[in-house]
C-alpha cells in the first residue's frame, strides 16, 4: 500500500523507538581514558640572581600536560582499544570506568598509521565487555550510536546514521573511514561506534570542523581494520604489513592518454630492487588494474589492499603494459619501516603554453649528489621557466629526464624530438624523470592551437 507521497511506509519494527536497551548494556564497557605526559619546557625565571643584578632564568622546570580520550573494553581479561594519538608519550595512563573507579593502564602496542592503540588493565569482577560487528555490511542510512566521554563528561550517548564509507582524508596511506552524522566532539577519540545491534562497528577518530565542535561530520575507523590491528597488537605488540615494493602515481587524463589506456589503475613509477614486485616482473610504466582479485581504480586502492594482505601471501595481479593485460602470480613481502611504504607521487596539472626546461647532459660530479645509479642515462635539468608547461606540472632543476614516449634519452636534442613529435600528433608527451633517487611520471600536453 502507498503513502499519500507514493512511498511505501516502513515497517513499524524497521523504526526502533529509542536504544535505552542497547546503551544500557554498553555504556558500563565504554571507559573515558585520562593521560599525563612530562614536557621538559625552557628556562624559566628562578630565584637567584644573575651577577650584575637582574633576574637570572632557573633550570628547566617540566611541565605536566594533561589530556582526555575515550576507549572500549573488548575482553574480560582487561584490554581496551583507544586511539594512538590519545596515548601518544603518554607516562602515565588511567581509565575511568561509568561508576567511576579509576583503574591504571599499561600500553600494549599502538598503530599510529591507522590511529590505534591498545591498553591492559587489572580485569573487574564481571566486567562488561564489547562485540565486533561487521563494518563491511553497514550501509549509508543504517543507525550509528556513538558513546564516549566528549570535553570530559563521560557517558555521553549521540545518534545518528551511517552517512557514507571508505573516506579518504588524507589524514594516512590506509584512510579507509566510516563517516557518520552522530555527534562527536573532543574527547570522544577512541570510543566505539555501534550498529543499531549493538555491536562496534568503528573507532571514533576524527572529525571535520571549522570550530573543533561537532559539525555532523565525523570519522571512525572501521572495524574491518580495527579487529585485524587490534588482534595483532595484542598477540604481538606490533602490525605487520603487506610490502609488494613499488612507488605508485595517480593517472591523470593525460596520463591515461600518452599510455593510450583507460584512466584507472595504479601506474607503477619504480620499482624497489629485490622487491616482490621486481621478482615477479613488473616494471616501472606498468598500470597495476587488478590485486587480489578485486578492481583497482586509484594508487589508494591498491596501497590498501597490499597492506592488508599477511606477509608471505600469495596472490594475483594484473598489469596492463602497452595495451596487453596480463595476470602475474606474486608473493607478499614484509614492510619493515614506514620509509617503504607504498606511496603516491602527487598529481600533476597542465597548463598551455613553452615547455620551459632548460637541459644538458648530466654533470659526472652531480651524479651521487643527485642519487644516480652510475649507468644512470639521461638529460640534466638545469633550469624551469617560471610560469611554463613544465613548472606547472612539477619540474624542478636537478631531475634527471631518463625517457620522453617510451624512448631512453641521452642528450637534449633527444627531448626537443619527442616533444616536436608530441606537438605534432596533439598528443601528450609522457617523461620517466628521477628525482633525488626516486622515479616518478610526468605527462605533459601540448598547447592546444
Amino acid at each position: 500500500m502507498l503513502s499519500a507521497g507514493g512511498f511505501a511506509p516502513l515497517a513499524a519494527q524497521e523504526i526502533p523507538n529509542d536504544f535505552t536497551a542497547i546503551v544500557r548494556e554498553k555504556i558500563p564497557a565504554v571507559v573515558a581514558i585520562t593521560t599525563k605526559q612530562i614536557i621538559q619546557d625552557q628556562a624559566t625565571p628562578g630565584d637567584f640572581f644573575s651577577p650584575f643584578g637582574s633576574p637570572g632564568l632557573g633550570p628547566a622546570q617540566p611541565q605536566v600536560r594533561e589530556a582526555l580520550g575515550s576507549g572500549f573494553v573488548i575482553s574480560s581479561d582487561g584490554y581496551i582499544v583507544t586511539n594512538s594519538h590519545v596515548v601518544a608519550e603518554a607516562s602515565e595512563i588511567h581509565v575511568v570506568f561509568s561508576d567511576k573507579e579509576t583503574l591504571p593502564a599499561q600500553l600494549v602496542g599502538r598503530d599510529p598509521a591507522t590511529d590505534l592503540a591498545v591498553l591492559k588493565i587489572e580485569p573487574r569482577p564481571n566486567m562488561t565487555t564489547t562485540a565486533w560487528g561487521d563494518s563491511d555490511a553497514v550501509q549509508p542510512g543504517a543507525w550509528t550510536i556513538a558513546i564516549g566521554s566528549p570535553f570530559g563528561l563521560g557517558g555521553t550517548v549521540t545518534v545518528g546514521v551511517l552517512s557514507a564509507r571508505s573516506r579518504d582524508i588524507n589524514a594516512g596511506p590506509y584512510d579507509d573511514f566510516l563517516q557518520t552524522d552522530a555527534s562527536i566532539n573532543r574527547g570522544n577519540s577512541g570510543g566505539p561506534l555501534f550498529n543499531a545491534r549493538g555491536e562496534v562497528i568503528g573507532v571514533n577518530t576524527a572529525i571535520v570542523s571549522p570550530t573543533g565542535g561537532s559539525i555532523g561530520i565525523g570519522f571512525a575507523v572501521p572495524s574491518r581494520t580495527a579487529r585485524n590491528v587490534v588482534d595483532q597488537l595484542i598477540r604481538t605488540g606490533r602490525i605487520e604489513r603487506g610490502f609488494i615494493g613499488v612507488r605508485l602515481q595517480e593517472i591523470t587524463p593525460s596520463i591515461a592518454e600518452a599510455l593510450g589506456i583507460p584512466g584507472k589503475g595504479a601506474l607503477v613509477a619504480s620499482v624497489e630492487p629485490g622487491s616482490p614486485a621486481e621478482q615477479a616482473g613488473i616494471q616501472a610504466g606498468d598500470v597495476i588494474t587488478h590485486f587480489n582479485g578485486k578492481d583497482i581504480q586509484s594508487v589508494h586502492d591498491l596501497t590498501l589492499a597490499a597492506a592488508s594482505q599477511k606477509p608471505g601471501t600469495k596472490t594475483t595481479l594484473t598489469r596492463n603494459r602497452g595495451g596487453s593485460q596480463q595476470e602475474m602470480a606474486l608473493t607478499i613481502g614484509q614492510r619493515n619501516d614506514e620509509e617503504q611504504q607504498t606511496s603516491a607521487v602527487p598529481k600533476s596539472e597542465t597548463a598551455d603554453a613553452r615547455l620551459g626546461l632548460s637541459l644538458s647532459p648530466i654533470p659526472d660530479e652531480a651524479r651521487q649528489q643527485l642519487g644516480l645509479q652510475p649507468d644512470t642515462t639521461g638529460v640534466f635539468v638545469q633550469e624551469v621557466a617560471p610560469n611554463s608547461l613544465a613548472a606547472e606540472n612539477g619540474f624542478q632543476p636537478g631531475d634527471v629526464i631518463v625517457s620522453a614516449s617510451n624512448r631512453d634519452v641521452t642528450q637534449p636534442s633527444d627531448i626537443e624530438e619527442e616533444w616536436a613529435r608530441s606537438r605534432q600528433q596533439n598528443k601528450p608527451i609522457l617523461f620517466r624523470v628521477s628525482r633525488q633517487g626516486q622515479s616518478l611520471f610526468v605527462a605533459v600536453a601540448t598547447a592546444k592551437s
